[in-house]
């Protein structure tokens, strides 16, 4: 499986953003919708968006813009609260830590879904569909690792916060 990861990293879509919003595929050489974009990101495929003038990299603005539709969407993923406390965190020293954990976490997570999901494949139906019914207690299981990790993962910023902290002469605040 790793050498198909390395093989999809290998072919970039290069995505042209042209002045009238429009999205230009150099690869198919054809429009394509946001809508298309997201399919290739769902799809594990690394994209590249650039202004097709200055040449800027606009792939962040366009995962965002992505993320904010599918918010706005019906079933959004983030709360309110959630969103306020990512937001206190732009120009906060902590900022670039924050945003290390949640990619951090995100990957974990992402990790523990492509488990399951090969452990599903592997399985046959009558297995899932009996897994699917004990699936409280063996999910409350597999979560609790996955909290674990997370929690070790933020233990383990703080400690490096505080050794940050303390080879400037900072005493870390309790």
């Amino acid at each position: 499986m790793q050498g198909t990861n390395q093989a999809t990293a290998a072919v970039q879509r290069v995505i042209k953003k042209y002045p009238n919003r429009r999205l230009y595929d150099t690869s198919s050489s054809s429009y394509i919708t946001l809508a298309q974009v997201k399919q290739l990101v769902m799809e594990n495929v690394p994209v590249l968006v650039k202004d097709a003038k200055t040449d800027e990299d606009l792939t962040r603005s366009i995962l965002l813009q992505i993320l904010l539709e599918e918010e706005a969407g019906g079933v959004p993923m983030f709360s309110e609260a959630m969103l306020a406390n990512i937001i206190r965190f732009y120009g906060h020293a902590m900022q670039g830590y924050m945003g290390a954990y949640i990619e951090k976490n995100v990957q974990m997570f992402s990790d523990f879904q492509k488990q399951l999901n090969e452990q599903s494949n592997t399985t046959s139906p009558e297995a899932w569909g009996q897994f699917m019914r004990m699936q409280s207690p063996m999910l409350q299981s597999m979560m609790s690792g996955y909290m674990e990790q997370s929690q070790n993962l933020f233990s383990q910023m703080q400690e490096q916060t505080g050794q940050m902290l303390g080879a400037l002469g900072l005493k870390r605040g309790n």
